[in-house]
């Protein structure tokens, strides 16, 4: 079993930058690939980026694609989010999430999720 948690999240001004991070509790953290995905009130969650166990493949949704950026510290059990160039659009909630699947891009490929962080950037 493995539990997330999110912080960071909280209010940004567009063309600024936030940062979140994502804490697992499990030491198996290293093997799992990790995931972000968000989702604004009344649409489905939807995929962010994804990073592998080890850090060094990632993958972006064409959405933030060149403004943010998946990294991870495994000695830290912990997966990072840096938002640049923040757009209104970007306001939803975060979501990590941990899974054995490669390349994943469906909240089914991932078995474990954490409770999510607002984020709300104002124009």
């Amino acid at each position: 079993q493995v539990q997330l948690v999110e912080s960071g999240g909280g209010l940004g001004q567009a063309g600024g930058s936030l940062r979140l991070s994502c804490v697992a509790s499990a030491r198996t953290f290293g093997s799992y690939h990790m995931g972000w995905f968000r989702q604004a009130p009344g649409k489905e969650r939807e995929f962010v980026g994804t990073i592998n166990w080890i850090g060094r493949n990632t993958l972006y949704a064409d959405s933030v694609k060149g403004r943010f950026t998946i990294s991870r510290d495994n000695a830290r059990n912990t997966v990072y989010l840096q938002m640049n160039s923040l757009k209104p659009e970007d306001t939803a909630a975060y979501y990590c999430a941990a899974g054995s699947v490669w390349v994943p891009r469906r909240p089914i490929d991932f078995d474990y999720w954490g409770q999510g962080t607002q984020v709300t950037v104002s124009s």
